[in-house]
């Protein structure tokens, strides 16, 4: 009898495997299915290059007239931008691209596709400020800042690994509190339940008590000031780390924040090279950001600053028991290629919960760190007052309410100790990291004195 043929192996209907742009330089050669978005489409003939977005990267796809079936070709041909898409094609290298590669198409499905007749808002002209943020749920599809939040990630993340693996527990203090920390003028209030309370203008109180039972803590979450500023460096809501530490100074204090800062400089650097190339940030200016940091007492940064009015490169003399403004802090930064730490203000013009210098009582033994090219405080910190009668005496002075402070009291009466922290608003550093020249793009979406929306 004739021998039997084998039946023929059903033809395999597997796509290929999901891939991101963000690692497509694994797949050379191989076919991948991309997850996506139309960001732009280009048209040459019997050419198509559509671009497609997915979170993580951009790619440039091609498509022939004959490489693909009438059908594929036709419905990338109309696609509008902002559809949503799933995308199949063969990787290829290509010097060109900017990311160097690019897609031949050989499928295409569409999720969902946005109308002609209401079509995307924000193309890739030009659009006002006002357009862009009342837009701010879609502008943040963009490359640029996309790639803002996703350094904003990393310097969340970087920062949380520091203190980690320093032996730092993170504990998280409540948001709404029955007082102020840093002076009721910019308290936003709320009804607790017919009670009187306000949302938190930092964690720091909080993370002094639980300092003082763990050794070593931080805090990290939203604080909110109503300030009402209009500068390019203030938010109402923000994220703010505020680490705190028992048994430690000044200058322990100084090096914990530098090498803080340094930690999270070096991972963006590291870590997030191509998002900072597409923001156009000079990584330059920020590879000399190590330890140590220049050191100033405030009286010598303030004898600069006079200085330099004499020679004419600051317009007005700077009066001694202020803090510093904007052109103050710009001058000051720009003698230096790292941040640089500015310490021990005079007292009377600091903080109720910061210890006097005991070489120098008209001292408060506090730092503020001033980042680079212009763009101000980063860190604000300082040694806590740890005697119970000079807390008692300085709530009093600042006219605190003495029953809403007797917990905080409480830290003094029982096992007082020196202790030291900071807060460092995330944003701020943002924005300086990226190069940023408003803090409105630091955050997903921004509460300034008139925006509340979206």
């Amino acid at each position: 009898m004739p021998e039997e043929s084998s039946p023929a192996a059903p033809q395999s209907t597997l796509k290929p495997p999901v891939a991101t742009i963000g690692q497509i330089g694994q797949h050379e050669g191989q076919s991948v299915t991309l997850r996506g978005w139309l960001y732009n489409l280009r048209e040459s003939g019997k050419l198509l290059f559509p671009i497609f977005r997915d979170g993580t990267g951009l790619i440039q796809g091609v498509a022939h007239v004959k490489s693909v079936s009438p059908q594929v070709f036709e419905s990338l041909k109309g696609l509008t931008q902002e559809s949503s898409v799933i995308v199949i094609g063969k990787v290829r290298a290509d010097k060109r691209a900017p990311g160097g590669y690019e897609l031949d198409v050989e499928d295409l499905t569409i999720v969902h596709r946005v109308p002609e007749s209401d079509p995307y808002p924000i193309t890739l002209k030009e659009h006002g400020v006002d357009f862009l943020m009342e837009h701010r749920h879609l502008w943040m599809r963009t490359p640029r800042q996309s790639a803002i939040l996703r350094v904003r990630a990393e310097i969340m993340r970087a920062t949380a690994e520091y203190f980690d693996s320093n032996g730092f527990i993170r504990t998280d203090p409540p948001i709404l509190t029955p007082a102020a920390c840093e002076g009721t003028s910019t308290l936003f209030p709320v009804d607790y339940f017919g009670d009187p309370a306000f949302l938190t203008q930092s964690g720091q109180l909080y993370a002094e008590a639980t300092a003082l039972a763990l050794g070593k803590v931080y805090s990290f979450g939203p604080t909110f000031r109503a300030e009402k500023s209009k500068t390019r460096r203030h938010l109402t809501e923000f994220w703010m780390v505020e680490p705190e530490v028992a048994f430690m100074d000044l200058d322990g204090l100084l090096e914990l924040s530098e090498n803080c800062l340094s930690h999270i400089v070096q991972s963006v650097l590291k870590n997030r090279a191509p998002e900072m190339r597409t923001i156009g940030r000079d990584m330059t200016r920020l590879e000399p950001v190590k330890p140590p940091f220049p050191r100033l007492r405030y009286d010598e940064a303030v004898e600069m600053l006079n200085q330099a009015h004499k020679d004419g490169q600051l317009e007005q003399p700077f009066e001694y028991g202020n803090d510093f403004g904007s052109p103050d802090e710009t001058w000051l930064s720009s003698r230096y290629d790292r941040p640089v730490m500015v310490h021990r203000y005079p007292a009377n013009v600091k903080a109720f919960y910061m210890e006097p210098d005991p070489q120098d009582p008209r001292y408060a033994l506090c730092v503020d760190v001033l980042a680079p090219e212009g763009y101000g405080e980063v860190i604000g910190g300082s040694q806590r007052v740890s005697s119970y009668e000079l807390l008692s005496q300085r709530i009093d002075q600042h006219h605190l309410p003495r029953e809403a402070f007797q917990w905080y009291l409480d830290l003094r009466r029982y096992g007082s100790v020196p202790h030291a922290g900071f807060g460092m608003g995330i944003e701020r550093v943002v924005s300086w990291i990226c190069g940023l020249d408003h803090v409105r793009e630091t955050i997903p979406f921004a509460r300034t004195l008139h925006r509340i929306y979206p």
